[in-house]
């Protein structure tokens, strides 16, 4: 009779598991304090069969002292009425303090100021590859902590308005129904995005938005309630560029928005551009990646003529674009 082989880790694996076995003890250990749960009526929400509530829900995490959380725009669309659950059980009704279909970001603002805030990572330097921890409020489960890595940079994703997200960071850590709004974090336990879908067809494939973008829309909306941005009516993603390329034409930076589609809108005049070119600034001002683009394209580019510095062909071109408010 043969002898089944032993597949329990070999000793010398034992510390590498403990390590990674306590990253992530810490970060959750450092993070959920500051996670909630995000209950929802909705006001076209059935009533379901043999239901007492018929609720959704979803996730949120403490950005700053005075009790704002971050979610997603899609977990408290068309609410009825909201309530948020801190981690000690006590539930509080929010005021949501402003909302951003584009970008699939809400921020809520609690009459509570014991949540501590999470801190932010540089998401642009993250590179596939690396540990991504999410923690959330799948189907109603408090806190539950799925890890993985990040699987790919620079997606881009349809959000339920219809408007594509760009940036996104995509990561095999598993996301449910209720994860949605919950921190994407690091090993040093930074938020590096905010879980917002999956593709319910496939296992391992979820998405987030990026960090950097939801420090910069969250910071906005926590001050004005709502964004007034310009576009530009293109699809793009974040594209390394290659070392020659850059060192050809001198640019700034080693990356660019690839436009990988392009929306004719009456009141945008893109028609100098063309799918494949590469957007490399935008009034001089270096555009290495998405986020660079929707931090450019503020409510004073609105119907201002801006120039636009382009690789095509492997040539720089200048063009004129004139993006409208989105």
């Amino acid at each position: 009779m043969s002898k089944l082989k032993d597949s329990s880790p070999d000793k010398n694996d034992q510390p590498l598991l403990d390590a990674y076995s306590q990253t992530i003890v810490n970060v959750v250990g450092r993070a959920s304090a500051s996670v909630v749960n995000i209950r929802i009526t909705k006001a076209n929400m059935p009533q379901p069969v043999n239901a007492a509530q018929p609720f959704g829900a979803g996730s949120g995490f403490a950005i700053a002292e005075q009790g704002f959380i971050l979610t997603n725009h899609h977990v408290i669309h068309q609410h009825k009425e909201l309530m948020v659950t801190l981690p000690s059980g006590k539930m509080l009704r929010p005021t949501v303090i402003g909302a951003d279909a584009a970008t699939d970001l809400a921020v809520l603002k609690i009459d509570d100021n014991s949540l501590p805030p999470l801190s932010f990572a540089d998401s642009d330097k993250l590179q596939p590859g690396q540990i991504a921890i999410a923690i959330g409020n799948p189907l109603g489960f408090q806190h539950t902590v799925t890890a993985g890595v990040v699987s790919a940079l620079g997606r881009s994703l349809r959000s339920q308005s219809g408007r594509m997200i760009d940036g996104i960071i995509q990561t095999d850590a598993a996301l449910n129904p209720g994860s949605s709004g919950g921190p994407l974090m690091d090993s040093a336990g930074h938020v590096i995005g905010v879980n917002t879908a999956i593709i319910r067809q496939a296992q391992g494939i979820c998405f987030a938005v990026s960090g950097n973008m939801a420090k910069y829309i969250s910071g906005i909306l926590m001050r004005d309630g709502k964004i007034r941005r310009a576009w530009l009516g293109i699809t793009g993603q974040t594209i390394r560029l290659q070392p020659e390329m850059v060192k050809t034409h001198a640019l700034k930076q080693n990356a660019a928005v690839y436009v990988s589609a392009i929306n004719q809108v009456p009141a945008i005049d893109n028609s100098h551009l063309r799918k494949g070119d590469l957007l490399v600034a935008l009034d001089g001002q270096p555009i290495a990646s998405i986020d660079d683009l929707h931090k450019a394209l503020t409510q004073e580019t609105i119907g201002k003529p801006l120039t636009a510095t382009l690789l095509r062909n492997n040539q720089l071109i200048l063009q004129k674009l004139v993006p409208a408010e989105m």
